[in-house]
């Protein structure tokens, strides 16, 4: 009989783990690892011409997964390096590797910012994997021939990292990330009061538990979450953890100053100051799915109209779907990028 589940039937790839050991994260405030195991991507015929180099797509994860999560086995639909093996066999995009950073954080994830509460990852990016992952394997080391994207948080770090470290990519693509702080972030600042309250505002216990609980809920997952967007967007050395609220956990009610804090971050707010650096990309993707449930299409929404209203030229689109589930958006913006990326 047919086989039931469609064969692979073009060449494939290879995954290598490439270990790192970072200057930048040794120390961190956190005690994550400086050692970690970067996953590449390296296309059919990779190694074959020691002379041939390729453009990189950098792609960083959502909240609560990291690069090797990106790679992993999964029981349906593909992962990244197999959608990238598709899109090559298929004649859509040329040659290109992949680069997924484990930037995971004791705080389930990352934003992608120099924060003091939780490390420089954005240098650790950009000063120290690009530079050594050049120097180590044949890309294209130019900034014409580099991307960066991601979803939700990696979304936000794709547009963080680009606005904020202007001529090392000339490629963006952020599918629902992070943007319209005002009306995404506060839904989950009563939710998490509840659970900080439970620890009496001891911060650091609510850690300690999250990781050491076999059932942590819904409620812990977004404590955790807001304890790290606290850590990217409004550390604070004498606080506990490092990090200053947006709001009083015991009563809920918003901290005005550190709030203005977390807004000069919303990408929605830098376009103005930005335009320059984003007015020099090859390309710039931004989607959203239009029953997003955690409301991203409201900032997306206006991160658009911000876009337009300066210039900015870019791709928009949104999309019958949710916040889950988008990964075959990648087939459209990767193609995207690779056609504005330069290619030997």
């Amino acid at each position: 009989m047919d086989s039931l589940r469609p064969a692979v039937d073009y060449p494939t790839g290879q995954v290598v783990n490439w270990t790192f050991e970072s200057a930048l994260l040794a120390d961190n405030p956190l005690g994550d690892p400086a050692i970690r195991a970067h996953p590449i991507y390296l296309p059919p015929g990779y190694g074959t011409d020691p002379s041939k180099r390729y453009p990189v797509l950098w792609v960083l994860a959502a909240y609560t997964n990291a690069g090797p999560g990106q790679v992993a086995w999964r029981n349906h639909g593909e992962t990244v390096p197999q959608r990238l093996d598709r899109l090559i066999a298929d004649g859509a995009i040329p040659p290109m590797m992949a680069v997924f950073p484990d930037c995971y954080t004791s705080l389930g994830g990352n934003q992608y910012v120099d924060s003091p509460a939780l490390g420089p990852y954005a240098k650790h990016i950009v000063d120290e994997l690009i530079p050594a992952v050049d120097a180590e394997f044949q890309t294209l080391a130019s900034p014409s021939a580099r991307a960066v994207l991601g979803k939700s948080s990696g979304g936000f770090g794709a547009l963080h990292l680009a606005m904020s470290h202007p001529g090392v990519f000339s490629g963006v693509a952020s599918h629902a990330g992070d943007c319209g702080f005002d009306r995404i972030y506060p839904r989950d600042f009563p939710v998490a009061c509840d659970v900080i309250g439970r620890h009496q505002g001891d911060l650091a216990q609510l850690v300690r538990k999250f990781w050491r609980s076999k059932r942590p809920g819904h409620a812990e997952f977004h404590a955790m979450m807001v304890l790290c967007l606290a850590a990217s967007y409004s550390p604070e050395a004498d606080k506990p953890l490092g990090l200053a609220l947006p709001f009083d956990w015991r009563t809920c009610e918003r901290v005005d100053d550190v709030w203005a804090r977390w807004m000069r971050f919303d990408p929605v707010n830098r376009i103005q100051d930005a335009a320059p650096v984003l007015k020099a990309l090859a390309g710039l993707w931004i989607d959203v799915g239009f029953r997003d449930q955690y409301f991203m299409h409201y900032g997306a929404r206006s991160l658009h109209q911000a876009l337009q209203d300066s210039g900015i030229e870019h791709a928009y689109e949104e999309f019958d779907g949710t916040h889950s589930g988008i990964d075959w958006r990648l087939d459209l913006s990767m193609t995207y990028l690779a056609e504005r990326l330069s290619h030997e």
